[in-house]
């Protein structure tokens, strides 16, 4: 009897952990073709697409507004409907995308593109990965099951972006910049056909795994206006989604890095994509250990904390020249400055349980959040393009990273403000 009992609770177990995995590899995956490709790669991307900052910035805001469009919506279908189909349907769909990136479309289908990513990324997939993990957490270990969930899919995107450096470092020459257009045209062509195949395996991934659990329906539509009226008028998830908007734009940031080392670091495009890759992996790091602290002390401490170490951390960016020997310090910031963003991307919907926001109002909650938290998909490419184009060299990335501390101050004093609120309200409701 013993042995049937262990049996049963270690394939319970067993069964639990693939659910997050599969939840952390279709979590990192759907973005993978929309953003990976332009983060890690950048610099090969503007080439082969004969792009210039701004214009790529454009098309990627053409997939903000299209996700702001969705979110809302998006959160109401995933408290009605099973996670795993809705999940399933937009990475295939995601997947479908990237055969036509590998086309290479002009600046115009590039926009399109963008834009019906923005939909399949976001519509059925966004708030049903978070529910679910929030689910998966319970009470007690938000932290973990979030930073579990982000630090997860750091790795999963470093690792890729490893395989992807490989293939862009063996399809052209020994020195980068003596590649042909014809060789780096199919360097970059094979990487988005790798993105395509791994999204393409998550949706079948998900469709296996994922329990196929169905929102609660009763009364549901009586119900549905009430619920969001609930949420809107709740003071937490509209600071919430402040911070999120700050913690967003800090991540949005790092996708400007490898071109970074190119610019003003001095690397070729290889060796800057591998920075890139390298400092991803801190994301697991960043965002587990994050996670594991919140259980321990709250989510609004943590995030406190590392808004201003984020402050700091850009300040010193944007005021130190490579030219006068503080590389050591130039590296330091950046590598602080991963973790301190990635222990926010990891922590800061675990503010929805410290905050005690209905369960059953999750996706709806979420929904509203990603509307706000996410509007940097829809503006921050353009301006940090802009930014960059209007002040070549060095001196763009100081604006650049001033824009970021900016951000940051924001976000620390939103988070200030939601400790403040909390505290005011004595049965923990709002």
């Amino acid at each position: 009897m013993t042995t049937i009992t262990l049996s049963e609770k270690n394939k319970k177990t067993a069964s639990k952990w693939l659910i997050i995995f599969s939840l952390v590899f279709a979590g990192e995956m759907i973005f993978s073709l929309p953003f990976h490709v332009a983060r890690f790669f950048r610099p090969t991307f503007l080439d082969v697409f004969n792009l210039t900052n701004a214009e790529l910035g454009d098309a990627i805001a053409i997939y903000g507004i299209m996700a702001i469009l969705v979110y809302f919506p998006g959160g109401t279908m995933a408290d009605r409907f099973s996670a795993k189909k809705l999940m399933s349907i937009s990475l295939f769909a995601t997947a479908v995308g990237g055969l036509f990136l590998a086309q290479i479309p002009g600046q115009f289908g590039l926009a399109i593109l963008f834009g019906y990513w923005g939909v399949t990324t976001i519509f059925l997939f966004w708030a049903a990965m978070i529910k679910t993990t929030r689910n998966w957490g319970g009470e007690l270990s938000q932290g973990k099951a979030f930073g579990i969930l982000d630090g997860g899919r750091g790795l999963v995107a470093a690792g890729a972006a490893t395989l992807a450096v490989i293939f862009l470092g063996e399809m052209l020459p020994d020195t980068p910049e003596n590649a042909t257009d014809v060789q780096r045209l199919n360097a970059f062509r094979l990487i988005i056909y790798y993105y395509t195949a791994l999204t393409f395996l998550a949706s079948v991934l998900v469709w296996f795994v994922i329990p196929d659990t169905n929102g609660s329906k009763s009364n549901q539509d009586k119900n549905l206006l009430k619920g969001i009226i609930k949420v809107i008028r709740n003071r937490a998830v509209w600071l919430q989604a402040i911070i999120v908007v700050c913690a967003y734009s800090g991540y949005k940031g790092l996708d400007y890095y490898s071109l970074y080392g190119v610019d003003v670091l001095g690397m070729n495009e290889v060796s800057a994509a591998q920075l890139v890759t390298n400092a991803s992996y801190l994301r697991a790091a960043g965002a587990i250990g994050a996670g594991f602290i919140v259980d321990r002390l709250s989510a609004s401490k943590v995030i406190t904390w590392t808004f201003g170490l984020l402050v700091v951390s850009y300040i010193l960016l944007s005021l130190i020249d490579p030219a006068n020997k503080f590389l050591t310090i130039i590296y330091a910031n950046i590598i602080i400055s991963f973790v301190a963003v990635y222990a926010l991307r990891g922590v800061y919907f675990a503010l929805l349980e410290e905050t005690k926001i209905s369960g059953k109002l999750t996706g709806t909650a979420v929904g509203l959040i990603s509307i706000i938290g996410y509007t940097p998909d829809a503006f921050f490419n353009s301006l940090a393009g802009r930014i960059l184009d209007s002040s070549p060299g060095l001196k763009g990335y100081q604006h650049f990273y001033m824009l970021l501390t900016a951000f940051s101050i924001v976000g620390l004093m939103a988070t200030a403000v939601l400790v403040y609120v909390k505290r005011q309200n004595t049965s923990g409701h709002y």
